[in-house]
């Protein structure tokens, strides 16, 4: 009866093991890493506020070893505001628009610091700077409606933080830093590029990362409304962003056309990476709308990818189109030997933030997001990725694969029975059990870690 409990007992062990490090996989966070928040020094005095006048402010995770004079700047996302009722309700927004009750924040896989997840950035000097703006960190508007209360001032808080990182923490002898941003702030990676560049020391090695911060216009695109154009135009207007903007292409085009990527890409004279999808699941749902007024149930099917098929012929058309619009523009951007591409075709928008993306799929010719990135970086190859394969969304929700893992670990887990119970009754317990169990968790945790690398869900 005792050696039964224990057989239960240790195979059991196993497999929770492996489902809670699937888990946090999926979960996409290194649990290990809680950071609390930064309030930049004399927010206030310097105007450095959030939407609702609360102080900017930032996470930090100092560097080590070799990695003590690289820094790694994040730009989270979170959409913009183009209106006083939208910047309102951000606002009141703890997430998006203030900095009151800030919880701890848990680092992303591709700011962790386990070598394994993060073999190129683990001992960078870490740093994420707060969203709370509503224009993607380009604000700067010295009025302050007294009605309202509404403070735009992104940029100041972008600002204020790299100074203080400077003054205090020693970016000042930075000798590798990476502007890395998702979504508005991809897009924000793409706009302070040059600017970010300027801050640091001549001699240091700087580049930038735009994950899913490649909006386009899409003006073009076949029964849709030029939708895009008006939405940023609003952003622009209602955050006086005009003077903030690329001067290289406010000189040549209305200032709302330089949000759009597209037209300040190649003027960007620091090392850029474009990650992202041409079916950016975001880009489609939210910012391509059908002109037909026939064309119901357009932000239902679109939703994700499994609700794609819901979509009608016309619906699935556009998708289609949206691709092709999507690289068309990428093929007009001039060749700079600097740049770097990873576009997948996955419907999805956002990758870096959890590893099945981050080292999983998507691949492009074998190299994961985690791989191209730091080949790009560190000038181990050039990295030019874009899939050409798939003419369709393809599903890179590795969910199923996730039920598949844990299924295999349980099997592999209850293989290991007729062993365990002939060890247990020959009495081998102690050192010469205890050390093949090791070994056998061990193997298990690294056939978690490696299994289904490639592996890519087609529709």
């Amino acid at each position: 009866m005792g050696s039964h409990i224990q057989v239960t007992f240790f195979i059991w062990f196993k497999i929770i093991f492996c489902v809670l490090v699937i888990a946090s996989q999926v979960d996409g966070q290194d649990v290990s890493q809680q950071l609390n928040v930064t309030l930049i020094t004399g927010a206030i005095t310097k105007g450095a506020v959030c939407l609702d006048g609360t102080p900017g402010g930032y996470y930090f995770a100092k560097g080590f070893g070799d990695g003590i004079n690289s820094w790694m700047i994040f730009l989270p996302g979170g959409g913009w505001c183009n209106s006083t009722e939208a910047c309102l309700k951000k606002r009141y927004s703890e997430r998006l628009g203030s900095n009151k009750n800030v919880p701890p924040k848990t680092l992303g896989y591709f700011q962790s610091q386990n070598k394994s997840i993060n073999p190129d950035f683990y001992n960078w000097n870490l740093v994420e700077i707060r969203y709370c703006d509503g224009a993607s960190f380009m604000a700067d508007v010295e009025a302050v409606n007294p009605e309202t209360k509404l403070y735009l001032r992104g940029r100041r808080i972008f600002d204020s933080v790299i100074e203080e990182l400077m003054s205090t923490q020693g970016m000042s002898n930075a000798e590798n830093a990476l502007l890395i941003g998702t979504s508005a702030g991809g897009l924000a990676t793409i706009l302070n590029c040059d600017r970010f560049h300027s801050f640091l020391p001549g001699t240091c090695r700087v580049k930038c990362i735009s994950d899913s911060g490649f909006f386009i216009r899409a003006e073009h695109l076949r029964k849709a409304q030029d939708n895009a154009i008006y939405y940023f135009r609003n952003t622009v207007l209602f955050h006086e962003l005009a003077e903030f903007l690329p001067n290289s292409c406010t000189q040549r085009l209305a200032p709302e056309l330089c949000f759009f990527p597209e037209n300040v890409v190649n003027d960007i004279r620091t090392p850029l990476f474009l990650l992202n999808s041409d079916f950016d699941r975001y880009q489609i749902s939210t910012l391509v709308v059908p002109n037909s007024p026939n064309e119901v149930g357009w932000n239902d099917c679109t939703k994700n990818y499994s609700t794609l098929p819901s979509c009608t012929d016309n619906q699935q058309q556009l998708i289609i189109d949206f691709q092709t619009t999507f690289l068309k523009i990428l093929e007009k951007l001039d060749d700079n030997p600097s740049r770097g591409l990873f576009i997948t075709s996955c419907y999805e928008h956002d990758f870096i933030y959890k590893i099945p993306y981050w080292q999983g799929t998507p691949t492009l010719q074998n190299k994961t997001i985690q791989q191209a990135v730091g080949d790009w970086y560190f000038e181990r190859s050039s990295v030019l990725l874009i899939d050409t394969q798939n003419l369709y969304p393809i599903n890179c929700n590795v969910t199923v694969g996730i039920h598949l893992r844990v299924s295999r670990c349980m099997a592999r887990a209850m293989n290991t029975k007729t062993e365990t119970v002939d060890r247990l009754n020959s009495m081998q317990l102690e050192k010469e059990y205890l050390l093949p169990v090791v070994q056998e968790m061990n193997s298990l945790l690294t056939e978690v870690s490696i299994m289904d690398r490639n592996y890519m869900f087609n529709r």
